[in-house]
């Protein structure tokens, strides 16, 4: 019993960190962002995928403008800063010219989806052998949370206060939807960061498309669906379940497109991936 610890008093010597538990690339786990922001969960998953497979040496990313931006200093990676909305061209060259290297793409739904739509449907068409992650948190998050071509119908965003509708501001992208189709698309799908085990089978996605450049199949990406409770209007401890019941309603996890076979609905249904988790 002598290791056991005490409850019924104060403690004899104070509470400390003996560590941080961060991937290998991750040089901090502080940052600025919101509270309650899903963007450092979903750059914590890349950053672990990277590792996984044996690419921590060999690896470039190619960063959009965004919140998410502001947590480059943390990323133990060689980086490409792009213009808003360029990224997939900008790592199309640098690919083309290192081959043998594993590019990556971090964009916003605002910068990938809004500004820069044009650049990821024709790199994926292309079949260009980069890998595209995209988050995705309905609204412009640096700019203040403005909608974007994401925002799902009735969302409030800073300019779609009572809702996003559909007669005035259209319909929101499926970029899954959208890009899985194409024929230069090895792999595609979508993952969330709201829970425990949305972060595990997210990071297996993230795996499998860095395993498709490195066999040289073609164009991958992976969706994260994000938390933005100030971009929201919300509580930020509602920041899981609002992503869960609004967005993820709209915008479903799972596989689209794996080993250049498209996935059936039926075999992509929202929980039902269990073999994510492996």
């Amino acid at each position: 019993m002598s290791d056991t610890i005490r409850t019924d008093a104060p403690p004899e010597a104070a509470a400390r960190r003996t560590g941080e538990f961060l991937p290998k690339l991750q040089l901090t786990g502080d940052h600025d962002l919101c509270p309650g922001c899903g963007e450092p969960l979903a750059v914590r998953t890349l950053l672990e995928a990277i590792t996984d497979v044996g690419m921590t040496h060999q690896c470039v990313g190619v960063i959009g403008i965004g919140c998410y931006t502001a947590l480059t200093s943390n990323m133990n990676v060689d980086l490409i800063q792009a213009l808003h909305g360029r990224a997939p061209s900008l790592a199309t060259g640098a690919k083309r010219m290192r081959p043998d290297t594993l590019f990556f793409t971090l964009q916003g739904d605002g910068d990938m989806a809004s500004e820069g739509l044009q650049e990821v449907i024709h790199t994926a068409a292309r079949g260009e052998n980069v890998t595209c992650i995209l988050i995705n948190n309905g609204v412009f998050g640096e700019t203040g949370g403005h909608m974007t071509a994401t925002t799902v119908l009735g969302q409030r965003t800073k300019n779609s206060i009572e809702g996003r509708d559909a007669d005035y501001h259209g319909y929101p992208i499926d970029m899954m939807a959208m890009l899985a189709p194409l024929g230069g698309t090895a792999y595609a799908a979508r993952g969330t960061v709201h829970d425990a085990k949305g972060v595990a089978r997210t990071r297996r996605m993230v795996r499998r498309a860095f395993e498709t450049q490195l066999r040289g199949d073609g164009f991958s990406i992976v969706e994260i669906l994000t938390m933005c409770p100030t971009g929201w209007f919300i509580p930020t401890a509602e920041g899981p379940g609002y992503l869960d019941e609004v967005l993820r309603s709209v915008h479903g996890t799972g596989e689209w497109k794996r080993d250049g076979e498209l996935l059936t609905q039926a075999a992509v249904p929202p929980g039902d991936d269990e073999d994510l988790l492996a």
